[in-house]
């Protein structure tokens, strides 16, 4: 019965974060976005005591059940596992091996520097939560954005308008890399060896591991009743029962409970580690079985059949619309919220759930190797709209704070600059003003370009003390490939 419900909540967690980061709407994140906040790292990083607390507290007295239950990076390996056992129809197939202690506490001390210095780019690539992130939103999300979009179509064909189309993009191409790499390799790990990375590279595994050793409740084996038949530690996929000294190696234990279900001598048990038991033997140290097992090539298959012919973007039918391209800002863009570039990089995990919910495209995984892969702002797709806040809603690291709509608009990011050799009225001679009619705080004046002749035609002026940043005129002003005015990022964001 305990496992069943282990499985049927790690089921309902898997999913359920999943949706979070397949929804572009951003509906669901109302109703499920406390699954992202009560994850071991973003909750550290957000200060969240309360949480951070309750994950200890869980793991003294149960064991790791964050890692078989909540952790959505681990439970990705227990389905990647248990697909290569029903393929393969040999349901014991892992056999015990001696910890990695060095390998383990090595990376969780490279970890914590990296925390502690700033370094964002390493501790994004280590960090579970993170990790599955980026491979939902770079790799699940366009196939499941392109369904959606294939049951637009469908519904638009009987005049239904139960599905919209919506955008598919690649935001970077290196953080893309980065997720299918990740991909490969803790797949390949767990399709051979189940829970290989929990316990040798995941720091959040290490450090729950070494709180796990003191648990109140934990598998045990009864040395009286044990046949030394192997079973459980052939179906172990911590690879952590050492049956022939009856030991579990509690530290490596992800409370999956299957050896439970496993042995057929009753000498396996979830119980108290205050009830009096035999005194195990001492393990000695030596070579662990070789495990079998291979990785079977997969490769994606083109659904071009399923989707719509991409149109080309003309302007009135008359001309192809070149595309924009983004400016080199001297500061990056970070979002309202986030108070400081600073802040920003110390919080922020990389876990791409601030850009999967972002409804108007303007963030994207960053391509400075400092701040690889956090995202930030850019404006060739869209504005970031004074009155959304759906980053600053889901981020679960602290990163970016919650804020009102109020206050949004009236936070600094940035400040618009003008690039006079670019502006549609000075190169064409043709009056425009896009900028100063869609910027939302009223920062902009056309003004006349001669001083001396009031119909000259106009160019904007802008009041830095009342721009917000938002992108409005850059996204809006058509100017190709670049625009005749662009956001340039603040270090520290001001209220106006």
């Amino acid at each position: 019965m305990l496992r069943k419900i282990r499985l049927t909540l790690a089921i309902l967690f898997f999913a359920a974060i999943t949706m979070l980061f397949l929804d572009f709407t951003g509906t669901l994140h109302a109703w499920l976005g406390w699954m992202a906040k009560i994850q071991f790292l973003p909750a550290l990083l957000a200060l969240n005591v309360g949480v951070v607390l309750f994950l200890i507290v869980l793991t003294l007295v149960a064991g790791r059940v964050y890692c078989s239950v909540i952790c959505p990076l681990g439970v990705f390996q227990d389905v990647v596992s248990w697909i290569n056992g029903q393929r393969k129809k040999k349901k014991f197939r892992f056999s015990y091996s001696p910890a990695r202690s060095w390998l383990r506490y090595g990376v969780l001390a490279l970890f914590v520097v990296a925390l502690i210095a700033g370094i964002g780019s390493v501790v994004a690539l280590l960090a579970p939560y993170s990790s599955y992130g980026r491979i939902a939103s770079n790799l699940f999300a366009p196939l499941y954005g392109w369904g959606n979009n294939l049951l637009a179509l469908l519904a638009e064909r009987m005049d239904s308008y139960a599905f919209y189309e919506t955008n598919v993009w690649m935001k970077s191409l290196p953080t893309f890399l980065i997720a299918a790499l990740t991909f490969i390799i803790i797949s390949l790990l767990a399709w051979r060896n189940g829970r290989t990375y929990c316990n040798t590279i995941c720091p959040v595994g290490t450090v729950l591991g070494f709180l796990s050793r003191f648990s109140l409740f934990r598998v045990s084996i009864d040395a009286a009743k044990c046949k030394e038949c192997s079973l459980c530690s052939r179906k172990c996929k911590a690879a952590c029962i050492d049956f022939k000294h009856h030991t579990i190696d509690h530290s490596r234990c992800v409370t999956c409970l299957d050896c439970l279900d496993t042995c057929k001598h009753d000498a396996i048990h979830y119980t108290s580690r205050l009830k009096k038991a035999p005194a195990p033997a001492t393990p000695e140290e030596g070579k662990g079985e070789s495990r079998r097992g291979f990785l079977s090539a997969v490769s994606l298959l083109a659904t071009t059949s399923l989707l719509k012919a991409q149109e080309k973007k003309v302007d009135g039918g008359l001309a192809v619309i070149e595309e924009k391209k983004a400016p080199k800002r001297t500061t990056p863009i970070v979002p309202a919220g986030a108070l400081s570039a600073r802040n920003f990089a110390q919080h922020c995990t990389a876990c791409q759930l601030c850009v999967s919910v972002c409804p108007n495209e303007v963030l994207r995984p960053s391509t400075d190797l400092k701040k690889l892969m956090q995202p930030e702002m850019s404006y060739e797709r869209g504005y970031c709209r004074p009155e959304c806040t759906k980053c600053a809603e889901v981020c679960p690291a602290g990163a970016i704070h919650p804020i009102s709509r109020a206050d949004k608009s009236s936070i600094q990011i940035g400040h618009a600059v003008w690039i006079k050799a670019n502006c549609v009225p000075l190169t064409d001679g043709v009056e425009c003003g896009n900028c100063a009619r869609h910027c939302p705080s009223g920062a902009i004046q056309m003004v006349p370009s001669d001083r001396n002749d009031p119909e000259s035609v106009k160019i904007p002026i802008i009041n830095e003390e009342r721009c917000i940043g938002c992108g409005a005129c850059e996204a809006l002003c058509p100017a190709r490939p670049f625009s005749a005015i662009y956001v340039e990022g603040h270090e520290v964001h001001h209220i106006i």
